[in-house]
């Protein structure tokens, strides 16, 4: 797992750390490394840093003092490297490191009449090969003003037109610890952040805007003394979460799932929660369905066994479909008095249930049927959580983390927040979020949510917790979606469907 820390906690470990080891010692060693990805990303060899173009933009914090002493070392090694320093109290050692090293440094901002000095800036920006934002640390909060503002949008233009811009610790304007972008920020190609990987960097918006994420050791590790507020799997993690049957396994061993899914209007829900019920290694799929449904998924998937539904609020739902080891709710079984009814009755088993799109909207019209004591995982989009919350959707997708950790403190559940970045938190606080790395724009499709509920929910009835399920799913799930996009990256990515997820989970299953 790649684990992050919020901004409490490296500052702590920071401080009994630098108790132990000389004055600057951390910055040095910081420094030694953005120096060396900055290089690395100038040319295949050293000698390539030679004659390159390097703007600094310095704040008045460590980081700017990481980004000047960064700079130094670049211009030891041949790079033409100038220091913007917007404001007043640029880091002194920093500034002298440089200027000894031959750099220069431009105080002052551009900015209130200073308009050849920011004519200045403005040259030196556009021509870079290579622009270091160590203009704010991870202490920083809301959007960048100006004149941070200006240099930020600046560095954007060059990087449009071809520089490599690179972030000190995150990118400035970035909330460390949510991800959250409250106004103007630096978009980075690359991030390289000291001791631990922060929160922002990997929940949108606050990913979006930091690049790729490398992460410098400078000793934090041993004095990180709170856990991790997030974590974010490696192929590995997700590969030993997967049950594998054994040679003693049958259909009833390896877990039977219910899935409670479409009716005659929305087949394509059951058809889709289906495939990715059957193909995410469950051992007996039981689909309960509408009519309609019921024959299009037995033409599709033969190899489930069917029931159809009564419209009738009193029928016996768990008595009539047999044993299973868990159950999904919701793909595209409406709304109505027999569909509350139905899901009522699923959440009144002691069996783990996902609850999903139609089901979200039950849940938040029928405010009595969570919490639950048997595990139960909410598989929301922001829309949905919004409703749930009775907040704002766009606020949910600004502050991904903060709401799906009040989701399941509130609702006594596990939530699956779909999107951009897909988050996972539980109700037990002491439990890290889970952030999924995988994933393409192009899963952004109708049925996609469908697809993933029949995967998580196999997962589920094959034993797993509920954010191990999730975060399995997901995992597996984006995978999917990368590999129908691009199954020869070379030629690039290509519209795709939810059907192509189905068709391609196998292949995501077999990478791991």
């Amino acid at each position: 797992m790649r684990q992050a820390y919020q901004v409490a906690a490296v500052r702590a470990a920071e401080r009994a750390l630098m108790e132990l080891v000389p004055d600057g010692a951390l910055m040095g060693r910081a420094a030694a490394g953005l120096a060396s990805v900055c290089a690395s990303l100038l040319g295949q060899h050293p000698g390539h840093v030679y004659g390159t173009r390097i703007v600094v933009l310095a704040g008045s914090g460590d980081n700017g003092g990481d980004a000047l002493y960064a700079g130094a070392l670049l211009a030891r090694r041949g790079a033409s490297v100038t220091a913007i320093t917007p404001g007043s109290g640029a880091h002194a050692g920093g500034t002298a490191a440089l200027r000894a090293a031959g750099g220069r440094a431009q105080a002052g901002a551009a900015q209130d009449g200073a308009a050849q000095d920011g004519a200045a800036q403005d040259g030196a920006i556009g021509r870079a090969d290579l622009i270091i934002d160590g203009l704010l640390g991870i202490g920083g909060r809301g959007g960048l003003r100006e004149p941070f503002a200006g240099l930020a949008q600046r560095a954007e233009q060059a990087r449009q037109a071809g520089a490599t811009v690179v972030a000190v610790d995150l990118p400035s304007g970035i909330d460390a610890d949510t991800g959250a972008v409250d106004g103007p920020a630096v978009r980075a190609d690359v991030t390289v952040t000291f001791g631990a990987i922060k929160p922002g960097l990997l929940i949108d918006p606050g990913a979006g805007h930091a690049g790729t994420v490398e992460l410098v050791d400078i000793g934090l590790g041993p004095y990180l003394k709170d856990g991790p507020a997030a974590a974010s799997p490696q192929r590995h993690d997700i590969s030993e979460l997967l049950p594998r049957p054994g040679p003693e396994s049958d259909k009833y061993r390896r877990g039977v799932l219910g899935l409670l899914a479409g009716s005659d209007r929305f087949t394509g829900a059951a058809l889709l929660a289906t495939g990715g019920a059957v193909h995410g290694g469950v051992g007996m799929v039981r689909v309960v369905t509408a009519q309609v449904a019921a024959a299009l998924v037995r033409q599709v998937w033969p190899e489930t066994v069917l029931t159809v539904h009564p419209d009738d609020p009193g029928w016996d739902l768990i008595g009539s479909v047999g044993r299973v080891q868990a159950w999904v709710a919701g793909p595209g079984m409406g709304t109505g008095p027999d569909a509350v009814a139905r899901l009522t009755a699923i959440l009144g088993t002691d069996l783990p249930v996902l609850v999903d799109a139609d089901g979200l909207t039950i849940l938040s019209q029928v405010k009595d049927l969570l919490p639950r004591a048997a595990p139960t995982l909410i598989t929301p989009h922001a829309g949905e959580l919004s409703r749930l919350l009775g907040t704002d959707g766009r606020s949910v997708e600004a502050r991904r983390l903060e709401h799906a950790q009040r989701a399941a403190d509130q609702l006594g559940v596990t939530v699956l927040l779909k999107g951009s970045t897909t988050v996972i938190a539980s109700p037990a606080e002491s439990e890290p979020v889970l952030v999924n790395p995988t994933g393409t724009p192009w899963l952004a499709t109708a049925g996609s949510g469908d697809v993933l509920s029949g995967l998580a929910g196999a997962l589920l009835a094959q034993g797993l917790e509920p954010a191990q399920a999730g975060l399995a799913a997901a995992y597996l799930h984006g995978l999917a979606g990368r590999l129908a996009a691009a199954p020869d990256p070379d030629s690039g990515e290509a519209p795709i469907g939810a059907s192509d997820l189905v068709r391609a989970l196998p292949a995501a299953f077999r990478s791991l």
